[in-house]
C-alpha cells in the first residue's frame, strides 16, 4: 500500500514501474478539437477561445518552464475563481519521479514552440459537423510505429493527454461504440454541462449518419472524436510493453477504441492512473464506463490532498475545478510510486505553481 494511492484491482503495474524506474517513459499527447469553441463545453482554458491554446501553453510550460505561444496563462476561471492548469501538477509530479517525456502532436491547431513528435497535419474540427477528425487511421497508424519504437527502448510507458473537451468527444466516441455513458463523463468546471454535451454528440452523431452502437472505431472518432484518442489507442496496441495510461474518462474512451480495433486485446497490461477529482467526481461515472469495457482495467486513485494546501488555486480542485489533464494524475500516480510523499509532492506543485 502507497500513501496517497488507491488502487482498484491489481498491483503488479506498480511494481513494474518501481522495478524499472530508470527504464519508463512517458508520452504527453497533445491535440485540440474546435468543438471546445463551443461556450460553456469545456472550462480549459481562461475563455472558450482561448482553449485551443491550452495543449501548446501545456507542453511548453513542462518543457521550459514558461508559455511562448500566449501571454494568458493556461487556467480554468469560473465566477472571477480560478485553478491552474493540471500540467503544473505534472510537471511536478515528473520531476519528482524523474521520468523523462515526450511530446505528441496528434493534431493541435497552435503547434508548441518546443520540439515534438507530430502524428498528421489536422486538428480536430467542430463535432457537431459529424466531421471530428479528418485522418484518423493516418494518426492511428503513426502512433502504432511509435508505440513499437518505444516498445524496444523502455519496459513500461506512461501516456498522458492535454485536450480541451476531450470529455465531450470521449462522449461522443463511447456512444457511436455503443456504450451508456450519458451523464457519466467527467468535465473541467464545478458545473458538469451534461445537456450541452449530449446535444452536440447527438447533433454530430447525426449528421454523420452513425447509429449508437453501430460505427467502427475509426468511423467514431473520423465523426464525434478527436486527434488524441487514436494516437492513444495506436500508442498503446502498437506497443508490447505494459501501459499507464495517466487520465480519465477521456482515457477510458481510448480504451473502448482499443477493444473496437482489437477485440481480444488484453487489459491486464493497462492501468488508468488519474486522481481522486475524478473518481470522486458525483457529476461522472469513471468506473460505470470502464467496466463495460472490461473488468480486468485496474484503477490507481491518486489524492494530493490539496485540502493541506496554501495555494488557493489548488484548493478550488477540491470544489469541481479542473479535476485532471496533462498526466497530471499519471505523473503524481508515478512520483508516489517511485517513494516521495504525498506532503513533498504537494510541496512541490506548489512551488510549481507559484
Amino acid at each position: 500500500m502507497i500513501d496517497g494511492i488507491t488502487t482498484y484491482g491489481s498491483t503488479d503495474l506498480i511494481e513494474k514501474l518501481q522495478e524499472n524506474r530508470d527504464n519508463a517513459v512517458f508520452l504527453l499527447t497533445i491535440g485540440t478539437t474546435e468543438t471546445s469553441e463551443i461556450e460553456g463545453i469545456s472550462g480549459a482554458g481562461a475563455s472558450a477561445e482561448l482553449t485551443a491554446y491550452t495543449p501548446a501553453a501545456d507542453v511548453e510550460f513542462m518543457v521550459l518552464g514558461e508559455v511562448r505561444c500566449t501571454d494568458t496563462a493556461a487556467e480554468t476561471v469560473v465566477d472571477g475563481a480560478a485553478a491552474p492548469t493540471p500540467a503544473r501538477l505534472a510537471k511536478a509530479g515528473l520531476q519528482l519521479a524523474n521520468i523523462p517525456f515526450v511530446v505528441v502532436d496528434a493534431g493541435s491547431k497552435i503547434k508548441p514552440d518546443i520540439e515534438y513528435v507530430s502524428f498528421g497535419k489536422e486538428y480536430g474540427r467542430d463535432i457537431r459537423t459529424g466531421k471530428g477528425v479528418l485522418n484518423p487511421l493516418e494518426i492511428f497508424e503513426n502512433a502504432k510505429d511509435l508505440g513499437a519504437e518505444l516498445s524496444n527502448r523502455h519496459e513500461i510507458l506512461l501516456i498522458g493527454e492535454s485536450i480541451p473537451a476531450g470529455t465531450t468527444t470521449a462522449l461522443g466516441v463511447l456512444k457511436a461504440l455503443g456504450y451508456e455513458a450519458n451523464e457519466k463523463v467527467s468535465g473541467s468546471m464545478p458545473h458538469n454541462p451534461h445537456d450541452l454535451k449530449s446535444k452536440t454528440v447527438d447533433e454530430g452523431l447525426k449528421n454523420a449518419g452513425i447509429t449508437p452502437g453501430e460505427a467502427d472505431a475509426m468511423q467514431a472518432i473520423g465523426a464525434v472524436g478527436d486527434p488524441t484518442l487514436p494516437a492513444i489507442a495506436g500508442l498503446v496496441i502498437g506497443s508490447d510493453v505494459p501501459v499507464i495510461l495517466a487520465g480519465g474518462t477521456q482515457m477510458a474512451a481510448a480504451c473502448a477504441v482499443i477493444k473496437s480495433v482489437q477485440p481480444t486485446f488484453d487489459f491486464s497490461r493497462i492501468n488508468l492512473a488519474t486522481t481522486v477529482f475524478v473518481a470522486s467526481d458525483e457529476t461522472a461515472d469513471l468506473f460505470g464506463i470502464l467496466e463495460q469495457i472490461d473488468d480486468n482495467i485496474t484503477v490507481n486513485v491518486v489524492d494530493p490532498r490539496f485540502e493541506e494546501s496554501e495555494h488557493e488555486g489548488l484548493k478550488n480542485y477540491l470544489t469541481g475545478f479542473v479535476k485532471e489533464g496533462a498526466g497530471a494524475g499519471g505523473a503524481m500516480f508515478a512520483a508516489l510510486a517511485l517513494g516521495s510523499s504525498v506532503e513533498k509532492l504537494r510541496k512541490r506543485i506548489e512551488k510549481v505553481c507559484k
